[in-house]
């Protein structure tokens, strides 16, 4: 077993004793689109995969479209979602996806050290989206999900809702997004002691220019978390940019300033916290790729493919 497992599996088994978050696989962005803009996806008003940063941006995407979207994580992890929306006239958006992890295979032993057998860890989420229009120009959604956990012979389950709102300044091209995510609780826990869910309210917007092919997204992220300093909330920010090269064409690019932060050893932090990514049009699917940079640790590729059904 390589010494990277060997830590991998001490922070895991850590993560579910100590940990007082769990379900950490719910804050991944999976999505090629929103990684390459890194997560700055809550005032999206486009893609289905807005579903997992505000669920009331589902309100503008077009009837019976999906998206599925594949990670390659590090060592031989492995990710993958799925986003599905659907009309029903005079009643509103429905949605619906799935995100599941796979943390791959290890090798179980003893306390004495000998091996007896090999054993897996992997996580998904299940949900149902609603959405509707509130006001002139303002939209309103809701995530309804259900979390499954199982690492060896332990296992945790739990439910959740997201909550959003999304305005949006037509004739000036600004969205705004709102949004409250993993709201709940554990059904069961792990071992005896009950943990919290990530928690995250979001806040953000985007701006498509008016003459020139540009899209700026910006997020804050985390505002829940708790800080001496008012404005210290605002400190994990992201933010990114869509360039339409062209009618099929377009480049997108990210930073993220918290996972540069948690990402930096020693001095150095590389290219950390960078994302880079494209789309294109391929007859009536879209094809998008990300990659995201981890610094020294490595980096991730993310591949999607989103169609109308």
């Amino acid at each position: 077993m390589s010494k990277a497992k060997i830590i991998f599996i001490f922070l895991i088994t850590t993560n579910i004793i100590f940990s007082q978050t769990v379900y950490k696989f719910l804050e991944l962005d999976i999505s090629p689109r929103a990684a390459a803009l890194a997560g700055s996806f809550v005032s999206n008003n486009d893609d289905p995969n807005v579903i997992f940063y505000n669920p009331a941006g589902i309100n503008f995407n077009q009837n019976n479209q999906i998206s599925i979207s594949f990670l390659k994580h590090l060592l031989d992890i492995n990710s993958a979602s799925l986003a599905f929306v659907k009309e029903i006239k005079n009643i509103g958006k429905f949605s619906t996806a799935i995100k599941y992890i796979n943390y791959g295979d290890f090798t179980k032993a003893d306390p004495l050290g000998l091996k007896i057998g090999h054993f897996s860890a992997s996580d998904i989420a299940f949900s149902l989206g609603y959405g509707n229009i509130l006001g002139e120009n303002f939209y309103y959604g809701i995530n309804v999900k259900f979390i499954y956990s199982g690492i060896e012979s332990y296992s945790s389950t739990a439910y959740a809702f997201d909550l959003g709102l999304h305005y949006e300044i037509p004739d000036k091209l600004w969205n705004f997004g709102f949004s409250v995510l993993n709201l709940g609780k554990q059904i069961n826990s792990y071992i005896s002691t009950k943990e919290d869910l990530p928690l995250d309210i979001r806040l953000g917007l985007s701006k498509q220019l008016e003459r020139v092919p540009i899209r700026f997204y910006f997020s804050f992220n985390n505002l829940n978390e708790n800080h001496s300093n008012f404005f210290a909330r605002f400190k994990h920010l992201t933010f990114g940019s869509e360039i339409k090269l062209g009618q099929s064409f377009k480049l997108r690019i990210g930073y993220d300033s918290q996972k540069r932060k948690e990402l930096k050893i020693g001095t150095t932090a590389g290219l950390a916290g960078f994302n880079i990514g494209f789309g294109f049009n391929a007859a009536s699917y879209v094809i998008d790729y990300a990659y995201s940079s981890m610094g020294s640790i490595g980096a991730l590729h993310r591949f999607g493919i989103s169609t109308n059904l």
